[in-house]
């Protein structure tokens, strides 16, 4: 059961009810995405991040830690080992990466969180809108350019670098939006 509070609605100012977590299940998902946020500001290169990434997805899809490597020379392991190894950013090659004009030196260190927000969409975590909204908001204040306050970002929003991206306040960017980030950008209102 959820429980509902009223909030100003950001495209026509009328007041609707946002659904919300239980209050336990609400305090869990704050205090996660919390540490979340304080870990990649710690933590800023590319290779901690990315481990960060690989033990938080470990869990999400695997449902218990990240315990090293398994037996891969075992055949009926090898696909398990395929998995556990594809949810390290590290191992995974993303479209961006492909372009000659990217910048390294900026996408790297944001290239395992853009693998974690991918990745978080397609769990049953990134079904839960009240979460998805926050996970993935916290994420962007670490993966683009700027970040205004109120900015909604829903299900499996695409983009490629991140870093060319801006969004003013109370920007909403709606489930499936593309967004063609090869050129700084600066997003305002309703993105679909």
């Amino acid at each position: 059961m959820t429980t509902a509070v009223q909030e100003p609605h950001q495209d026509t100012q009328s007041t609707i009810e946002i659904p919300r977590p239980m209050p336990e299940a609400e305090a869990i998902y704050r205090r996660w995405v919390a540490h979340l946020h304080a870990e990649f500001s710690r933590n800023t290169t590319c290779v901690r991040r990315s481990e960060i990434v690989r033990d938080e997805l470990h869990m999400l899809l695997l449902g218990r830690p990240h315990g090293g490597r398994m037996n891969a020379a075992l055949i009926s392991e090898l696909p398990m080992s395929v998995l556990a190894e594809s949810i390290d950013p590290r191992n995974v090659t993303l479209p961006a990466e492909m372009e000659e004009d990217l910048d390294r030196d900026r996408f790297n260190p944001i290239k395992p969180l853009i693998w974690f927000w991918r990745g978080f969409d397609r769990t049953v975590l990134g079904q839960n809108l009240w979460l998805g909204l926050r996970f993935r908001s916290m994420l962007g204040h670490h993966i683009f350019a700027g970040l205004g306050t109120g900015v909604r970002f829903y299900r499996d929003v695409v983009f490629e670098r991140g870093y060319t991206l801006t969004f003013a306040d109370n920007t909403i960017i709606r489930p499936g939006t593309r967004i063609n980030d090869r050129e700084p950008l600066n997003l305002s209102g309703t993105v679909s």
